[in-house]
């Protein structure tokens, strides 16, 4: 049975921003779960016993190389990609870096990364929680 597609999947994700206040996107590969070619806020499927926040922090470790502290939950999306026949729950944690700098690991699932402002995200083709994600914070602003 695979996540997301014969069940509903958890998806969780950080949005990672800097000291000069940009944010953390990565471009979605080739082998990458759905969305193939979107920009997005990073981050994996949550695992059978793992904490939102452990899976967080584990997937940017394992995909980018570098530490994480999730501080803030943002609200969760209902990711529902009809022409990819998938659903998902999306959940996104406010992150900034502990330690390491970003590199691609994982480069079949990942085909660039970037530091952008919130006008040059506005601009990209986004994944739909990257979307949803980008909506909220922009309402605190």
């Amino acid at each position: 049975m695979k996540k997301g597609i014969d069940y509903v999947g958890v998806g969780v994700g950080a949005v990672v921003i800097n000291r000069k206040g940009k944010y953390f996107l990565t471009k979605r590969g080739k082998r990458a779960r759905n969305e193939v070619g979107k920009w997005e806020f990073p981050g994996g499927g949550l695992e059978y016993g793992d904490t939102l926040k452990d899976t967080v922090i584990r997937e940017i470790k394992e995909e980018f190389g570098f530490e994480i502290e999730p501080y803030e939950q943002l609200p969760a999306c209902d990711h529902r990609i009809p022409n990819e026949k998938q659903h998902w729950i999306a959940i996104a944690f406010l992150s900034r870096i502990k330690r390491g700098k970003p590199k691609i690991l994982e480069p079949e699932k990942c085909d660039e990364i970037g530091w952008f402002t919130l006008d040059e995200i506005g601009k990209m083709e986004l994944s739909i929680p990257t979307r949803f994600h980008l909506g909220n914070i922009l309402k605190r602003k």
